[in-house]
């Protein structure tokens, strides 16, 4: 990584990013005893104003969208590093430096190279699909160019998910076949209410499974079907994420993956489908049943995918406060959010081609910034140490979290918690706050306590079947046993009608989100930081502070991944 020669010049940017100021957001109710006195002399501190001048930077254009391996992200992470020093924080990365070095690939199709047809001989083509209209595509096999020439079958959801005795395969022979697929769980019935977790999605509903099972299976391609209510998003989001560059960690050798790992519109589908004589309709509702068979289109995906590579270094910034007991200071409390976003892409309607991500995730790295520096002023230091990881490539599947996971600059069995920031939307101080994930753990009933005390209630994730759990970075710590969720605020703000605050995240879901108008707004309450800020340094708090660490409930999906961290 071509790394700037000094961290100076970002101190002597023309911005009030070390002057803090008595918090200019109102702090929680301070008179009740259930605030320790420490946790309550650092919540007095946090300040909106800085906040929201790490925000304004590190969205302003001059960092061109922070796209994973180019100028802007590039100087993201040399801003937080610079801050993190700036606040007293320890290195943490590779080779005493700040930074833990992310190796990547950049790909992206090359669409005047390149041609995807429908085809069956005898019938009419369907094609040549029109990039980012009809469809979008990545070869993850990681080489210049491809030839594509595989059978299509539709396999319904996709899902070989023996503990719910599901298998969406029936012995297909999987090689060299490109595998059709719905973007969600198979759906719960009357019958069985709790399948697949009921209303809430899983990891099998989730594009990140679908193309992994199309690899392990020997697939030569995997086509989402997609739709606003599977995928959770408009077509929009996923022209825009998908239909530039994407970003790999370097396969192993031998390590499987697709050659055509692509979405495709409903409009697209259905035509297919049409062609092929099959009713769409019929066989989404048909693969809700354990009894579906994969059944074959009779067309080919046909053509070649040309894919500019590009090597570069990202990496993920990592500092440290040393924790001040003898023994507990080797482990850890791990604070997360991402730095990048997607760059610069496809313009908007007004011309735009700068992805800002002001609230993603701009907030978040925001938030991490200012929590360093309360608690590198917080006295009695903490017990255990406190790690502050500001990941790559979260919008590119969650790249920089994955690599930590698997090369912890802490061992996992040490870390007692991640806690996540990953888009908080600042419309104003709020009563309720979704801990996506924190129920599952041990440490839910101090949760529950804190957020008490300061007069927040936990709710749960308002829309379970878009598998919020396994979009950001803390799933890929769960994976390997930390207990870990993000921080996502809610929508019940003080003073406000119950569904003003719904309507501002529904307005920026559909008008804002993944697109170059996600901007910093100076008219933004900046209280919500603030708040949300205040309870995750209180959570972290009592995880450093207290006398064992926390695991997953019994029977959790991660329980075993955490025993085994911890030598059980």
């Amino acid at each position: 990584m071509q790394r700037l020669r000094s961290l100076s010049f970002l101190l002597l940017l023309p911005l009030p990013l070390f002057a803090h100021h008595t918090a200019s957001a109102a702090p929680p109710k301070a008179a009740s005893p259930a605030v320790p006195a420490p946790v309550k002399r650092s919540l007095d501190t946090f300040d909106a104003k800085a906040i929201a001048a790490h925000d304004k930077f590190l969205s302003s254009d001059l960092l061109e969208g922070r796209g994973p391996g180019t100028r802007g992200d590039e100087l993201a992470m040399q801003y937080l590093a610079a801050q993190f020093e700036a606040a007293g924080l320890q290195p943490a990365g590779d080779n005493g430096t700040y930074f833990q070095k992310v190796p990547l690939l950049g790909i992206s199709m090359d669409a005047a190279k390149s041609s995807i047809s429908f085809t069956k001989e005898g019938a009419p083509t369907i094609g040549p699909l029109k990039h980012l209209d009809d469809f979008v595509a990545n070869d993850q096999s990681q080489v210049p160019a491809s030839t594509l020439d595989s059978e299509l079958v539709f396999v319904g959801h996709g899902v070989d998910a023996p503990e719910y005795k599901w298998d969406d395969y029936k012995g297909l022979d999987t090689r060299g076949k490109t595998l059709v697929m719905l973007v969600d769980d198979p759906p719960a019935s009357a019958s069985e209410p709790d399948l697949f977790k009921g209303k809430a999605r899983t990891y099998y509903g989730r594009w990140t499974y679908k193309y992994e099972i199309g690899s392990l299976k020997g697939a030569q391609g995997v086509i989402l079907i997609h739709t606003n209510d599977a995928a959770g998003y408009p077509w929009s989001v996923v022209r825009n994420s998908w239909g530039g560059e994407k970003s790999f960690i370097k396969l192993k050798s031998g390590e499987p993956s697709v050659q055509f790992a692509s979405w495709i519109t409903s409009d697209v589908a259905k035509k297919l489908f049409t062609a092929a004589g099959l009713d769409l309709d019929a066989l989404t509702k048909a693969a809700a049943s354990r009894d579906f068979k994969p059944v074959s289109l009779g067309y080919h995906l046909t053509g070649n995918i040309v894919s500019n590579i590009r090597p570069f270094d990202s990496a993920n910034v990592v500092a440290k406060l040393q924790g001040s007991d003898a023994k507990l200071k080797n482990e850890a409390v791990l604070y997360t959010a991402h730095h990048d976003h997607l760059g610069i892409g496809t313009p908007d309607k007004n011309g735009d081609r700068i992805y800002n991500g002001a609230i993603d995730n701009a907030s978040g790295c925001a938030v991490l910034i200012e929590m360093g520096r309360v608690w590198a002023k917080t006295t009695p230091a903490p017990k255990r140490s406190i790690y502050f990881v500001a990941v790559a490539a979260e919008e590119q599947g969650l790249l920089g979290s994955a690599f930590y996971g698997l090369n912890p600059t802490v061992p996992a069995g040490r870390i007692a918690l991640n806690i996540n920031y990953d888009s908080i939307f600042e419309i104003g101080r709020l009563k309720d706050v979704t801990l996506n994930g924190v129920e599952r753990t041990s440490f839910y009933p101090t949760a529950q306590r804190v957020t008490k005390a300061l007069g927040i209630k936990i709710v749960p994730d308002a829309e379970p079947e878009q598998g919020h759990y396994y979009r950001s970075d803390h799933f890929s710590l769960s994976k390997v046993g930390i207990p870990a969720f993000s921080v996502d605020p809610g929508h019940e703000v003080i003073g406000k009608s119950a569904e003003w605050g719904k309507q501002q995240t529904d307005d920026y879901r559909e008008n804002r989100y993944h697109q170059p108008s996600d901007e910093f707004d100076p008219k933004w309450d900046w209280s919500e930081a603030v708040q949300m800020s205040q309870l995750g340094f209180w959570l972290g708090w009592e995880a450093a502070n207290a006398a064992t660490m926390p695991n997953w409930n019994a029977g959790d999906e991660f329980r075993a991944a955490r025993d085994a961290s911890l030598g059980k």
